[in-house]
């Protein structure tokens, strides 16, 4: 009678303990997932840098790989500063928005009402919005021709560097599509400055490091001296380089801040209250605003959209945004409903950080995710170098197929540049030749062909892999731009192509591209529209009876006929990938 009482707390006692000893194995099973992971991109030098990843909003692992400064073998660390490049742009839309909440600026004025001086033609049609949203138009001037050469390197105040872009007629009309410009963010910095009155630098501190206690986050003056300041580096061959120069008034309030993966832990936790932004404005800043990036959507310096759980279907809502500046790649991701950071700051450049990050998601949902494989490009570029470029591309024959390699089509790009670069075209060319035969759907490719021919003056080469190039992609002004500059007449390429609505009919439905996510197809007139799960309507148009493309994003779908002749499948096909989804209403 009395030793069932006894017995009972006991029992139970000892079911708590279990479960709890059961739940910090879990927990150190992820962490260990996670070691081994980053462990393995660091030893096929895919990863250098800073990482901090929490769950319900708790950090549940932080750490350093590789070197912060190769020079001294000083090690990076959870501490360690990396320069951000576009993640700049998050904390330059939340000092918009905090200045529209003080009344001071209406996202929808024309920004000439705040900056009388900007050039009217664009500047009376362009709004805030549009800035903010990558949809103004403004040439991007990272894009222009020798950019980098030629200007990167000189210190600029903001309103002499304005004039850079602001002369120059817009790409579009302001809110047709998006297109990403860190012109239209340089502008938003200037905007600042001109209605707090204080610079950009001492905005953010005021207004976001101070208040939120980001110690180890600021404006990155090149001749401050910042304590555990991380260098910058880049792949060449197989080995480093120091980054190239770039005086930091450039990127501005584009791409110019750095911090730490833990004051952005800080960052994160923040954007769960209401501590620096009512929330009223807070809603607005995550708001999708235009289709961006694939399958995403861009809201106010960040992409919104559902993302990838390791190798599963499976998807979740995430809110993220990468950055790149000489030397440096980064990655920050946030997914709500589970109150998890992934945070990836890596100093080498070009680091595989989406993939990282889907592996990541992968592991902290118990998900099946991909191990990294060594780069193909890698080992041929190595090869290039050391026995020249017939070696390199039997090397490249003998192991792009092979389970130990990843073939990537930005990897393999990538070298073909970076061989450009050196005046060595003929070998560019030749790399490039690999990557139109291997991604024979890929617009880019033909394009970077057709620009090596180009530089070889091989004009009748150029003119028809440019041709092929804009075939894939009716979008891409750029090849458009070359074949008029080499005397092409393109107006067979740009010219109307139009279907019939009985045939457009034939494609209304719903098509699954991944369990629960639908891309939903109507018409309205002789318009065809696609929407996907939780995005807005997308007008995509014709380029042949059964091939659409869509102007907001370098993106293809091609409607596919079943065995007895009806529409069964939709393919649709992006950076040389491609997802195809059955028809299901």
């Amino acid at each position: 009678m009395n030793s069932k009482p006894r017995y009972l707390p006991f029992k139970n006692g000892l079911l708590i303990l279990l479960l709890v000893v059961s739940g910090m194995s879990f927990a150190q099973t992820k962490v260990e997932q996670i070691e081994e992971l980053l462990n393995t991109y660091q030893e096929y030098g895919k990863f250098n840098g800073s990482v901090l990843v929490s769950d319900q909003g708790k950090v549940i692992y932080k750490k350093g790989f590789g070197m912060a400064n190769m020079e001294w073998d000083i090690p990076n660390q959870p501490n360690t500063k990396h320069r951000l490049g576009s993640i700049t742009k998050q904390f330059t839309a939340m000092l918009i928005l905090q200045l529209v909440a003080e009344g001071k600026l209406d996202l929808n004025k024309p920004i000439t009402t705040y900056l009388p001086d900007y050039p009217k033609t664009s500047g009376d049609i362009i709004t805030s919005h549009h800035l903010l949203t990558h949809t103004s138009g403004i040439p991007n001037y990272t894009s222009f021709p020798k950019f980098m050469e030629d200007e990167s390197r000189n210190p600029y105040t903001p309103e002499a560097f304005l004039k850079i872009f602001a002369e120059k007629p817009l790409d579009f009309i302001p809110g047709e599509k998006f297109s990403y410009s860190n012109s239209g963010y340089f502008l938003l910095g200037v905007l600042i400055e001109k209605l707090s009155g204080k610079s950009y630098e001492q905005m953010l501190q005021d207004k976001i490091f101070t208040p939120l206690n980001m110690k180890d986050t600021g404006y990155d003056n090149h001749a401050d001296i910042l304590k555990n300041r991380a260098s910058g580096y880049e792949k060449q061959g197989g080995a480093y380089v120091n980054s190239r120069y770039l005086d930091m008034s450039i990127p501005y309030a584009a791409g110019s801040l750095y911090s730490s993966v833990e004051d952005l832990y800080k960052w994160d936790q923040a954007l769960y209250t209401t501590s620096i932004l009512p929330q009223k404005y807070m809603t607005l800043y995550f708001n999708p605003s235009i289709p961006a990036f694939g399958n995403a959507h861009y809201a106010y310096g960040w992409g919104v959209g559902y993302a990838k759980i390791g190798k599963s279907k499976d998807s979740i809502y995430a809110i993220g945004h990468g950055g790149g500046i000489n030397g440096f790649n980064t990655n920050i991701s946030r997914t709500t409903s589970n109150k998890s950071l992934v945070v990836l700051l890596n100093n080498t450049g070009g680091a595989p950080l989406n993939d990282i990050t889907t592996a990541i998601r992968g592991i902290m949902h118990g998900k099946a995710y991909d191990m990294p494989k060594k780069s193909v490009a890698d080992a041929v570029l190595a090869v290039i170098e050391d026995k020249g470029i017939d070696a390199g591309i039997t090397h490249y024959n003998t192991i792009k197929n092979s389970d130990t390699y990843s073939l990537s089509e930005t990897e393999m790009n990538a070298i073909g540049y970076q061989l450009m670069g050196t005046d060595r075209v003929e070998d560019a060319n030749k790399v490039f030749q690999l990557i139109v035969k291997e991604f024979p759907k890929s617009s880019n490719a033909y394009d970077s062909y057709g620009e090596s021919f180009m530089k070889l003056e091989k004009n009748d080469l150029a003119i028809k892999n440019y041709r092929k190039s804009v075939v894939l992609n009716p979008n891409n002004q750029n090849a458009i731009t070359f074949l008029k500059e080499l005397g092409d007449d393109v107006s067979d390429l740009v010219k109307e192509v139009k279907v019939s609505n009985a045939i457009l009919d034939t494609y209304i439905g719903k098509y699954e591209l991944q369990p629960g996510f639908i891309l939903t197809v109507t018409r309205e007139g002789n318009q065809l529209k696609t929407q996907a799960t939780g995005q807005s309507i997308i007008d995509v148009f014709p380029k042949s009876e059964n091939e659409f493309y869509l102007k907001v994003v370098d993106a293809q779908l091609v409607f596919n006929k079943n065995d007895v002749g009806n529409i069964g499948s939709v393919t649709l096909f992006q950076g040389g990938r491609e997802m195809e989804g059955k028809k299901i209403e």
